[in-house]
């Protein structure tokens, strides 16, 4: 199966309160078109708004805009090869794990499905508490694992705590999970392109001219006119720009135009669709001077 063809596949972690489900329903209001597929454990209190529910179906969902939720259960592996079955497809999934789930160990279960390619794991961590959680006796060692095996990290709740917790809270992040990028949001609200990849049109985009995907972030355009080596591209990219959230686009190398994307500090390198312009779309975090 082509990367082409592969369903992309978010996986949302962190513990119980984070504020995960906050931001499954901020990404279902904003999906633009998108059809998501949303995978819960169980459906139990209903984690969809209510407005966006359609219609209700044993094990199925129906949301708005053509999207579904599905409970796994026990069994993620069955549900994900029953979701491939879907006609039409999800255009993207997101995979709301438990709070005491290692997504690490979710994304190498779905490694091993042909019709899936893991897009990035996203963990949330709740401003207020996370350094409280991860003391907890019983969470600290579960909190510390899905902060390690993040691509990039969701503060969220920033709103809630002064400039001075938040500013140690990040400290403390970044000792503990080395070069993740950490995002700040309140109510888990970030640009979907965080998350999905939803990225502005390539052909669309003009070099030199930055566009506010929100307050603290910016989508910048980068022309790639000669042949590059896309790994070498990549890694001065990433060491470049220490702000660097996501990256998507085309690079023309000398095998052909290859797809480039970059979620945290992982690039990911696949073969790119015909008829592409070459050029890579970043989004950054814009710090205060």
């Amino acid at each position: 199966m082509t990367a082409q063809s592969q369903t992309p596949v978010t996986i949302l972690g962190g513990y119980l309160g984070a504020g995960k489900t906050t931001l499954v329903n901020h990404l279902l209001r904003n999906a633009n078109g998108k059809r998501l597929a949303i995978l819960v454990n169980e459906f139990g209190e209903l984690p969809i708004d209510a407005d966006l529910i359609e219609a209700q179906d044993d094990d199925i969902i129906s949301l708005s805009g053509g999207c579904v939720c599905c409970s796994y259960g026990n069994d993620l592996i069955m549900a994900m090869v029953d979701m491939a079955r879907m006609e039409p497809r999800p255009d993207h999934i997101i995979l709301e794990a438990s709070g005491v789930a290692l997504p690490g160990a979710i994304s190498a279960s779905l490694s091993l499905l042909d019709d899936y390619s893991v897009d990035g794991v996203i963990v949330l961590a709740d401003a207020e508490t996370v350094r409280e959680r991860a003391a907890d006796k019983y969470m600290s060692d579960t909190v510390l694992r899905q902060l390690d095996e993040a691509d990039i990290i969701l503060l969220n709740k920033a709103d809630i705590v002064t400039a001075d917790e938040l500013a140690q809270t990040k400290d403390w992040l970044a000792q503990v999970s080395g070069d993740v990028p950490i995002v700040e949001a309140s109510h888990a609200k970030v640009p979907p392109a965080i998350v999905l990849q939803d990225f502005e049109r390539i052909d669309e985009a003009h070099e030199g001219q930055p566009s506010h995907a929100a307050t603290h972030f910016q989508t910048q355009f980068i022309a790639v006119d000669e042949p590059v080596d896309p790994a070498e591209f990549a890694s001065q990219l990433i060491e470049g720009e220490p702000n660097l959230v996501r990256a998507k686009g085309f690079l023309k190398t000398a095998n052909g135009i290859q797809t480039l994307q970059i979620v945290g500090r992982r690039a990911q390198f696949t073969h790119a669709p015909p008829d592409v312009k070459p050029g890579i779309v970043t989004i950054t975090v814009r710090r205060p001077d």
